[in-house]
């Protein structure tokens, strides 16, 4: 760490591969949108030595212009892989979304990762540390994944280095603050006419040294003597801090004693500490000003990364089978071991076609050679399951737009992998002698629909092709193809990701789509019983068309379908054609009777008829069985039928009352509340389907991106009269 040694390694460049797991450093960067983990990843770059000042690559490009939308709709969606080398170590640097939409592709970042750097902005004060950072804070506590604090944003003139920290140490520390610490202050320059002094260097608190970076390039001064008071006081509770999560019980005691603890002993305690993720060092950066070659606080956190975060050694892998589920040995971080890697990130470029981010477990992946491709069991969201060989392309690692070939990627390592036809994201890659399939990782389930339908006929032809592609890139999204509606549905996480998915849509496969109001699947049911006469009689010049039926309709209870029962009696309708008027019912009962929604829960009883030996056929008494229902329809009351989902909403205490007042304003009904944990309850509701097609944006927005909820289809029950009828009339006008 920067407070180690007196004199940094120096910049190594840019990243290629790496020869032992010891050597690698996977770091994911989360952050809520805007609090600048992308600028931060350049800036890391930078002061590696990765890109030149003007934060370019030698072959053009920067390390953040990966993806056109990206550029458009400035703002990060999705993940991007940038590594680079320091003091002799690879540091694969995972920049992820940070708005909430994209939150597949930050899990992915998860995966790939063995420690995150969570950055937060001084600039957004109340929001910097947002509900859904807080979460992902959880989720890496909850599997023991260490974890260090970047505050960005220190140049703006509401910045509070210390109250942020303040803040931070509440939220993410829990019952234990003192476990979220700096191990850096920022020094202030000369004060601006605006008031603000902006931060020019850092004070290293266990060194007591001052790390000047006015210069653009960072240098080693000692303290003045105004320092030393605040130096000392914010060391002590440092040093006490890191005692605490001390493995040697008797450190503690010897320094209550008045033992002066020897640097050396402190920093391999604090690496430690840091490692086993129960430790959050609290560091500042900024990016480098003009003509500066290294930003504020990117030494230390290099240092940080390289010196305190655990190797892909240390961290254990996930879980493996056969892919028919019979279990199998832990895998362990062996470039000698089995071939087991996984697919984090599927993305289309436009010069080499499909690439796989792939991050390698176990064994050593390398060009050309022939693996096992296993599914990942997502077959509910169009992610088609499968169990295959294919041969992969070349290697490379990513710098921006471009890609740098690779003879190999060991255990523990990251890579680009081409010409993956088949693999997905969340697919195993392994040897083809011993397939294996790791255990998924945990993905949101897509509540919000975008209902499509091809532009043109061209267009039809390749939607098919675009939305395998699409979904086979992000498994957040779930194609459905729904039998009832004949809408082709595509289910997202929210509005940004859906603008993504029709751009890329028309961008990047050339298919234009036009969005159409979602329909929720209603049914038509008897409300009363009703009889109907169908006759269907014609002449018209050699053989005609004679059938008549006549039947009673009864409604059921729910869930009971369509009953079909033949009370015939003497042959008035010939045995032989009962079965075309049931025929008849039937496919009128699918085509509707009201609305033109699925008839259901009714009995249809055949009571009588009539028939001719010559013009009675099986066509005929279809034609009859159906024209009796829609009489019979005529006469009778009828309700439609909506369904209706239990929803489960998990949201912090605080905003439980407005959830439960917005449910009840979409004609839910509660059903129970139960706490779910420290803060947290468990709202349970029943609500009409109709009403909840945007509720996954409209919590967002209540809950403040704190709440998330769940739904499954409960059962169908009678709309209210008044919508009903709107519907009824929106049919008969044909919208």
């Amino acid at each position: 760490m920067g407070d180690k040694a007196n004199t940094h390694p120096g910049a190594a460049g840019r990243a290629t591969a790496a020869d032992q797991p010891s050597e690698v450093r996977n770091v994911v960067l989360v952050g809520h949108s805007g609090s600048g983990k992308t600028t931060l990843v350049e800036a890391l770059a930078l002061t590696a030595g990765a890109v030149n000042r003007a934060g370019r690559v030698e072959d053009g490009g920067t390390v953040s212009d990966y993806d056109e939308i990206e550029h458009r709709q400035q703002r990060s969606v999705q993940l991007s892989l940038v590594p680079v080398e320091w003091g002799g170590y690879k540091i694969n640097l995972l920049d992820t979304p940070g708005y909430a939409d994209f939150v597949g592709e930050l899990r992915a970042g998860l995966r790939a990762a063995d420690a995150a750097l969570f950055v937060v902005s001084a600039a957004q004060e109340a929001d910097a540390v947002a509900g859904a950072t807080r979460m992902v804070w959880e989720e890496c506590a909850a599997v023991g994944m260490p974890r260090a604090i970047v505050v960005t944003h220190l140049d703006t003139a509401r910045t509070s280095f210390d109250e942020l920290t303040k803040v931070c140490g509440q939220i993410f520390g829990g019952d234990d603050p003192d476990a979220v610490l700096p191990l850096y202050l920022p020094v202030h320059g000369a004060e601006a006419p605006d008031g603000h002094a902006p931060a020019t260097g850092l004070v290293g608190l266990l060194t007591r040294k001052i790390f000047d970076y006015s210069s653009g390039s960072r240098s080693e001064n000692p303290p003045d003597a105004g320092q030393e008071e605040l130096i000392q006081e914010a060391r002590n509770r440092l040093i006490e801090g890191i005692i605490a999560e001390c493995e040697d019980e008797s450190l503690m005691d010897r320094y209550l004693g008045g033992e002066e603890i020897d640097l050396k002993t402190l920093v391999d305690d604090l690496e430690k500490a840091v490692a086993r993720g129960v430790f959050h060092p609290v560091l500042a950066a900024a990016p480098a000003g003009d003509g500066g070659k290294e930003g504020l606080g990117t030494v230390e956190l290099l240092e940080l990364i390289t010196g305190g975060f655990p190797t892909p050694l240390e961290r254990e892998a996930p879980a493996v089978t056969t892919p028919d589920g019979k279990p199998r040995p832990q895998i362990v971080c062996d470039p000698d071991g089995p071939l087991v890697a996984e697919v984090v990130k599927t993305a289309s470029d436009p010069y080499v076609g499909r690439l796989s981010l792939v991050r390698v477990f176990s064994g050593t992946l390398r060009p050309d050679e022939t693996i096992h491709v296993s599914g990942h069991g997502l077959e509910d969201r169009g992610h088609e399951d499968h169990d295959v060989e294919e041969r992969i392309g070349g290697l490379s690692v990513p710098f921006g737009k471009h890609q740098r070939g690779l003879n190999k990627c060991i255990a523990g390592d990251l890579a680009c992998v081409s010409k993956l036809a088949r693999a997905e994201t969340g697919d195993t890659l392994s040897g083809k002698d011993d397939p294996l399939l790791m255990e998924p990782w945990s993905m949101p389930d897509p509540l919000l629909p975008l209902a499509i339908q091809a532009h043109s006929k061209a267009d039809e032809d390749k939607l098919s092709q675009g939305l395998a592609r699409l979904v086979a890139e992000d498994p957040t999204l779930r194609l459905e193809q729904n039998q009832d509606t004949h809408q082709v549905v595509l289910w997202c996480l929210g509005e940004a990701q859906m603008d993504v998915a029709l751009e890329r849509l028309r961008t990047r496969y050339g298919v234009q789509v036009d969005v159409v109001p979602h329909k929720v699947s209603l049914r038509e049911t008897f409300a009363t019983p009703a009889a109907g006469r169908g006759r269907h009689v014609k002449q018209s010049g050699g053989h005609g068309q004679f059938a008549i039926c006549e039947i009673q309709v009864e409604p059921l209870p729910a869930g009971s379908g369509i009953e079909f029962v033949d009370k015939v009696v003497g042959g008035a309708v010939p045995r032989q054609f009962i079965p075309s008027v049931e025929k008849g019912v039937r496919a009128q009962a699918a085509r509707g009777v009201a609305a033109g929604y699925p008839l259901v829960d009714v009995r249809v009883t055949l009571l009588d008829g009539k028939a001719h030996s010559v013009d009675s056929s099986d066509a005929a008494f279809q034609t009859a069985g159906a024209l009796a229902l829609r009489e019979a329809a005529a006469d009778a009351r009828i309700n439609l039928l909506e369904p209706v989902a239990e929803v489960e909403v998990l949201v912090p205490d605080g905003f439980v009352g407005a959830v439960m007042s917005d449910l009840s304003g979409r004609r839910g009904r509660v059903v129970g509340t139960e706490q779910a944990g420290p803060g947290r309850t468990l709202v349970r509701a029943e609500v009409p389907e109709i009403e909840i097609g945007r509720y996954a944006v409209d919590l967002r927005s209540i809950s403040h991106g704190t709440g998330r909820f769940d739904r499954s289809y409960a059962r169908h029950e009678a709309m209210p009269p008044q919508l009903a009828e709107k519907i009824r009339e929106q049919a008969e006008k044909g919208t």
